[in-house]
C-alpha cells in the first residue's frame, strides 16, 4: 500500500538558530526540536539565557508585539532585534521566569490567577443572602451610590435616571487594602519652627522645594507662625484638607493637607518599592495595623455577610489553597457545575505544583522569585493554546527534592499538549527527563559562548564537557563533623504556619535549615534569627539600583579603582565615573540614548559620541597599566584580579574586593555589568561578597545554590568551610543535598507545608538523618549519598 507523502506543513519540526552573537555567545548555531522539552545546562555565565531569552523567546516577542497597532505598542518594552543571523521556525514565546510579581497592594495570589474571579461568581450564585453580582464581593471594587438627576448616554437617546448604585465589596475604612495606617505626627514636622523655617521633615518637602512652596503660599496659615502655635483649624488645614483649588505665584494649583498627600503618593505604594530614603521615612513615621472593621479581609459588612454552606468569600480565600479545593469538591450544585470544575482544577494545580501551602489572598508582593514562577505557570496548565514555546528560568528554585518531582510531570504535561518546552537548569533530577540537551561552554563569561554539547541525557553523561563530568556527582556525608562553640536560642516562634516552636541553632558550625516548600524554613530564619546584632543575613531580593549601578560601584570597588587613575595622571578622581564630571555629555554618561517617539515605542541606541563607552574622550586618554577606565570595566573578575595583582596597575584594596567576588563564584561577570541584568543567584552571591567584609558573626544565606552550576557547588561549600573555620556562623535555608551532606547540623522542618509543617521534624547531624530516614528529606538525602 503506498504511503501518503509528509505534507509540507509537517516538515517545521525544529527552531534554527545560526550565528547567535549576543552577549558571549560566539556565532552560536544550533537546532532545537519542537514539541520536546530540551534543556540548556552550563556554569553560570556561559551564555544559557543569552540564548533562549536574549535571543529566541526576544525575537518572537518582538515578531509578535510588531503585529500590533502603533497606539499599543506605544505601551510595550522596546525590543530591538537579537545580534543572529537566522532565527527560523519560531514559534509564540511565552516567558516564565523568576522575577517577583509587581509589588501592587490590591494584588494577590486570587486576583493574578483568575481564582478569585471565579469564586466571585460562585459566590454571587449560590451565597445567601443575595447581595448583588460578583463586583459585590471584589476588595477592588468600591459601592458607590449617587442621587439626584444622573444623565445616561446610549448611542444617540439620553435618559434620565433619579439614582444609581453601584455594590462593590471594597472596605470602606481601608479601601480595599486589610490594614490602616497610623501617622505619627512629630515624625511630619517639627513644632517648634515655622513653615519657612523648615518645619516640614517629609521627603520632598523642604521650604525651597515645589510642595514646600505650595504649603507656605497657599494662604491658609500664617508660613511665618511656629506649628506649635497654631489654631486647630489651621493645623486641620494643615494635615486634613480636602482639595482645594489655590494659586501660588500665579499658577493654579491644587492644594490637599499633608496627610492625604502622603497616603496617595507614599502609602499606597509597596514600601519596597520606594526609594531607600522616602521607605526609611515610612517605617519611622507609620505604624501599620490591620483594618478593625474588616479584620484585614478587605471587604466591607455585606460581601462578609454572604455565606455558602456557613463559608464568606473571606473564609474561602484565608482557607489554605488545598482545604479550599476539598471544600468545593463539597458543593454539589448542577447549575454552576462547569464553573465549580474550572475552578477544581485551577485549585487542583496548586496543590500539584507544591503550592497547596499558599491562600488566594496572600499578597503577591510576598511571594518568593520560585513561587511567583510556579503562580505564573498554573496560569498556563489550564489554557487552551498548543504548539507555543514555553521558555522556564529554573523552575526547580525553592523546591525540595520531593516537589521537584512534582514540577518534572508538569513540565511534561505541558510538552504532552503540544507545546515546545525550553528550560534553562542545574538540577541533574531536572535535567534527566529531556528530550534534548544543550550545554554550553566551556567556561563562563569571554571564556563561554559555545555550545560543547547536544545531544540525550546519555549522551551527555557520556561527554567529556563539565557539565557531564559533574552530572553524576554525589557528596558524601562527613565523617567527622564540627562541634558548636555556643548556640543562638529561638523560643516560642509563632510566625506564619510556625507552631511556637523553639530551638538551639548552633554556632561556630554550618547549620543547613531545610524542609519542603511552605515548611517555615523563611519564617523560622528571617522571623526569629537575621533581626538580631551580629546577623549578617542575605537573601535574593533585588539590588536597589538603576542601570548605572554595577558590581563595581556596588561594593565600593570603584572607589580605589578612580583614585589609582587620578593619582597615576594627575587629575581628579570624579573624571573617572560616568555619573560625574567624565560622563559622556551626549548620554550623561548612560552610554545609550533613548529616543521617545511618542505613541510608536521609543528607541534606545548606543551613544554615537561615546560608542557606549559611557565617557568623554578626553578621559579615555587617561591610562593605568595601559588600560583606560572603559576598558577597566569591560573586564571579567577574573581577568582584573589578575591585572590588579602586580606591576603599575597593583590596587591592594580592588584586588581584596576582587579575590572576594571571585570566592563567591562571580569570576566571569564584568566589573561594568549594569546591576538589573544580574539573577537573583548573582545578586546573593554579589551580596555575599559585599558582606564578608563585616564584622557580624553570624551569616544568613537563603538558597545560595540558585543558579549555580553543579561544579560551582564545591567552590561554595569551600567558601562555606573557610567563613566557618575563620571564627564565622554560618546558617543557610537550603535544598541542595550536597549542602546538606556537607552540613555540621541539620535542622528540619515539615512534616509537609502550610498547617501541616510548622514543626521541627528533626534536629542533628546529617549522618543520623541519613541513617533515621524517618522525614522526607532523610529518605531524600539517603537516596542522594547512595546510603
Amino acid at each position: 500500500m503506498a504511503t501518503t507523502p509528509r505534507h509540507a506543513a509537517d516538515s517545521h519540526d525544529t527552531i534554527r538558530v545560526y550565528g547567535a552573537r549576543e552577549n558571549n555567545l560566539k556565532d552560536v548555531s544550533i537546532e532545537i526540536p519542537k514539541r520536546r522539552l530540551t534543556a540548556f545546562t552550563g556554569v553560570s555565565g556561559s551564555g544559557k539565557s543569552s540564548l533562549v531569552f536574549a535571543t529566541i523567546a526576544a525575537e518572537s516577542q518582538r515578531l509578535i508585539n510588531e503585529t500590533y497597532s502603533a497606539f499599543v505598542q506605544g505601551f510595550m518594552p522596546s525590543l530591538a532585534r537579537p545580534d543572529v543571523d537566522v532565527l527560523d521556525g519560531l514559534t509564540t514565546a511565552i516567558i516564565v521566569d523568576q522575577e517577583r510579581m509587581g509589588a501592587n497592594p490590591r494584588s494577590t495570589v486570587g486576583t493574578v490567577t483568575d481564582a478569585s474571579a471565579m469564586l466571585r461568581i460562585l459566590f454571587s450564585r449560590l451565597a445567601q443572602p443575595y447581595i448583588g453580582p460578583p463586583n459585590a464581593y471584589s476588595f477592588n471594587v468600591a459601592s458607590v451610590r449617587v442621587g439626584g438627576d444622573v444623565t445616561v448616554e446610549r448611542g444617540n437617546q439620553t435618559f434620565v435616571r433619579e439614582s444609581f448604585s453601584r455594590a462593590g465589596g471594597m472596605c470602606p475604612r481601608c479601601e480595599g487594602m486589610g490594614r490602616v495606617t497610623d501617622i505619627d505626627l512629630t515624625q511630619l514636622y517639627d513644632d517648634a519652627k515655622s513653615l519657612t523655617e523648615g518645619a516640614l521633615t517629609v521627603p520632598g518637602y523642604s521650604a525651597d522645594g515645589w510642595y514646600g512652596r505650595i504649603f507656605t503660599g497657599c494662604g491658609f496659615f500664617d508660613p511665618d507662625k511656629p506649628i506649635r502655635t497654631f489654631t486647630q483649624r489651621e493645623l486641620d488645614d494643615l494635615l486634613h484638607k480636602e482639595p482645594t483649588k489655590i494659586k501660588v505665584d500665579g499658577v493654579n494649583l491644587t492644594y490637599e493637607g499633608l496627610i492625604p498627600k502622603l497616603r496617595k503618593s507614599m502609602l499606597s505604594k509597596d514600601k519596597e518599592s520606594l526609594q531607600p530614603h522616602v521607605r526609611a521615612f515610612v517605617e519611622r513615621a507609620v505604624t501599620f495595623a490591620s483594618c478593625p472593621e474588616c479584620s484585614g479581609t478587605r471587604l466591607n459588612e455585606a460581601a462578609r455577610s454572604a455565606t455558602i454552606k456557613g463559608v464568606s468569600i473571606a473564609d474561602a480565600c484565608s482557607m489554605e489553597i488545598r482545604d479550599l479545593a476539598e471544600w468545593i469538591r463539597g458543593l454539589d450544585e448542577p447549575t454552576v457545575a462547569p464553573l465549580v470544575a474550572s475552578l477544581r482544577h485551577t485549585l487542583d494545580s496548586f496543590a500539584e505544583i507544591g503550592l497547596g501551602y499558599l491562600t488566594l489572598d496572600r499578597s503577591s508582593g510576598t511571594l518568593s522569585g520560585g513561587e511567583a514562577q510556579r503562580v505564573k505557570m498554573i496560569r498556563h496548565l489550564g489554557s487552551s493554546l498548543t504548539d507555543v514555546t514555553y521558555v522556564f528560568d529554573e523552575p526547580t528554585v525553592g523546591l525540595h527534592p520531593h516537589d521537584i518531582q512534582r514540577m518534572n510531570q508538569l513540565l511534561l504535561r505541558l510538552r504532552d499538549k503540544g507545546n515546545t518546552v525550553l528550560v534553562v537548569e542545574h538540577k541533574p533530577e531536572a535535567i534527566a527527563i529531556a528530550d534534548h540537551v544543550v550545554d554550553l561552554g566551556p567556561r563562563a563569561g569571554t571564556a563561554g559562548g559555545q555550545v560543547v554539547f547536544e545531544g540525550t541525557v546519555e549522551g551527555l553523561r557520556a561527554s567529556d564537557t563539565l557539565t557531564g563530568r559533574h552530572l553524576d556527582d554525589r557528596a558524601a556525608v562527613k565523617a567527622e563533623v564540627r562541634a558548636r562553640t555556643g548556640v543562638l536560642e529561638v523560643r516560642g516562634a509563632r510566625s506564619h504556619n510556625l507552631r511556637d516552636v523553639s530551638v538551639d541553632i548552633p554556632l561556630g558550625v554550618l547549620c543547613v535549615v531545610t524542609g519542603v516548600a511552605g515548611s517555615g524554613k523563611s519564617s523560622l530564619i528571617h522571623g526569629s534569627v537575621a533581626g538580631r546584632d551580629g546577623v549578617v543575613a542575605i537573601d535574593q531580593t533585588a539590588i536597589r539600583g538603576s542601570r548605572r549601578s554595577n558590581p563595581a560601584t556596588y561594593t565600593g570597588l570603584l572607589d580605589p579603582i578612580r583614585k589609582a587613575f587620578a593619582k597615576a595622571n594627575g587629575v581628579k578622581p570624579a573624571l573617572f565615573s560616568a555619573n560625574s564630571e567624565g560622563a559622556c555629555p551626549t548620554c550623561n554618561g548612560a552610554g545609550v540614548v533613548y529616543v521617545d517617539l511618542g505613541m510608536m515605542a521609543g528607541v534606545e541606541n548606543p551613544c554615537e559620541e561615546c560608542e557606549g563607552r559611557r565617557f568623554q574622550a578626553s578621559v579615555l586618554g587617561y591610562r593605568l597599566g595601559g588600560k583606560d577606565i572603559s576598558e577597566v570595566l569591560a573586564m571579567p573578575v577574573g581577568e582584573a584580579l589578575e591585572f590588579f595583582a602586580s606591576g603599575p596597575s597593583r590596587i591592594p584594596a580592588a584586588h581584596a574586593i576582587l579575590e572576594r567576588l571571585a570566592d563567591v563564584g562571580l569570576g566571569y561577570i564584568s566589573l561594568g555589568q549594569p546591576l538589573t541584568t544580574l539573577s537573583g543567584g548573582e545578586r546573593q552571591r554579589l551580596k555575599l561578597a559585599t558582606h564578608m567584609a563585616d564584622k557580624g558573626g553570624v551569616y544568613v544565606l537563603d538558597e545560595p545554590t540558585t543558579g549555580l552550576h553543579l561544579a560551582d557547588v564545591e567552590q561554595l561549600l569551600a567558601l562555606m568551610d573557610r567563613l566557618v573555620e575563620s571564627g564565622k556562623s554560618v546558617i543557610v535555608i537550603e535544598h541542595h543535598q550536597a549542602v546538606m551532606a556537607h552540613a555540621d547540623w541539620i535542622i528540619d522542618l515539615g512534616p509537609g507545608a502550610g498547617h501541616d509543617g510548622g514543626t521541627i521534624v528533626f534536629e542533628g547531624t546529617p549522618a543520623d538523618l541519613v541513617a533515621a530516614r524517618s522525614t522526607l528529606t532523610g529518605e531524600h538525602l539517603a537516596a542522594y549519598v547512595g546510603a
